[in-house]
């Protein structure tokens, strides 16, 4: 398989200069993706970080499908401009049973989605169910919106999107 490297791009990944070398970038992000997919066996299109999720976002190169329940949005905050599919709902955290029926409604099977929630567990079961209904291009973002707890059970320190200084608004 054929992957660009930075090498042959002549120029680092972040610092993509005009819409060719921000396409080029764009490309290698999801290739990367799908290769580290296909030789972990993931059963979906692949992980991206939280920075290359805002590049592919921010470029209009992907969907952001936030997979969190309404409440965790209104309370913790949301990445603007991204469509809201719950995975789970209500404070039971049931299976939202119209999931992929919300999705087809809002995103192209052929399109580019990328899934965030709290911690990427859930956008991980996403990301599957999606593919498993047939959506050619469905990514998890890692880390999720909030990431992982730190040693006094708090999120968002060290790692998730929030913590990487990426747009989000809170109600």
């Amino acid at each position: 398989m054929f992957t660009i490297t930075e090498e042959a791009l002549g120029q680092p990944f972040g610092n993509a200069q005009t819409p060719y070398d921000e396409a080029a970038e764009s490309h290698v992000i999801l290739a990367t993706a799908r290769e580290a997919a296909q030789q972990a066996r993931l059963r979906y299109a692949g992980d991206v970080s939280p920075q290359d999720a805002w590049r592919l976002f921010s470029r209009q190169v992907a969907l952001l499908v936030d997979v969190r329940t309404a409440e965790e949005r209104k309370f913790v905050g949301f990445v603007p401009h991204s469509l809201h599919v719950a995975w789970k709902t209500g404070t039971a955290m049931l299976n939202n049973p119209h999931f992929l029926h919300e999705l087809e409604a809002k995103a192209n099977k052929n399109g580019v989605i990328l899934f965030l929630c709290r911690s990427g567990m859930r956008s991980v079961a996403a990301a599957q169910a999606a593919t498993q209904a047939g959506f050619q291009n469905a990514f998890n973002v890692l880390e999720g919106f909030e990431g992982d707890l730190d040693e006094g059970n708090k999120r968002g320190l060290y790692s998730g999107w929030r913590s990487h200084d990426l747009p989000w608004v809170q109600d």
